[in-house]
């Protein structure tokens, strides 16, 4: 199976940028429903993602904090980057398999680290799903 029929291309989901402030995050989150979203810089690289549970220990980490205060903490000094790491878009089906296990999406980033997109475990599954429709159920 070719992973490239399974990615979400850029330009087709959402992301932050490393100097998005936290109640830009936060809002982006919210009106999307997301736990989680793929984080980059201004010009593309990937960075790691940011989920939920970074929002949430920040503010619990600094409760004297009001919306305003918000508008001067960047997503780049809140996010974990060793989290959901990215994968090249010639990873072998056995590896991108392995990492979507443990995740809802894998970023996929080119030979320059540019984030191209996304692989969603929805998108796994639909895919064998069809690719075995019909056969011999164990």
């Amino acid at each position: 199976m070719n992973i490239i029929s399974l990615l979400k291309s850029k330009n087709t989901v959402s992301y932050l940028f490393a100097e998005n402030t936290l109640r830009q995050g936060l809002e982006k989150m919210k009106a999307h429903g997301y736990t989680a979203i793929p984080v980059i810089t201004d010009e593309g690289d990937y960075v790691g993602c940011i989920s939920e549970g970074d929002f949430l220990w920040y503010l619990s980490n600094n409760l004297e904090c009001d919306r305003k205060s918000l508008e001067h903490v960047f997503i780049r000094d809140i996010m974990r980057t060793d989290w959901n790491p990215a994968v090249s878009i010639d990873v072998s089906f056995e590896v991108l398999f392995d990492r979507i296990i443990n995740q809802n999406f894998v970023p996929v980033v080119d030979d320059r680290n540019k984030f191209i997109g996304i692989i969603t475990r929805r998108d796994i599954l639909c895919a064998f799903r069809d690719k075995y429709a019909g056969e011999t159920t164990i």
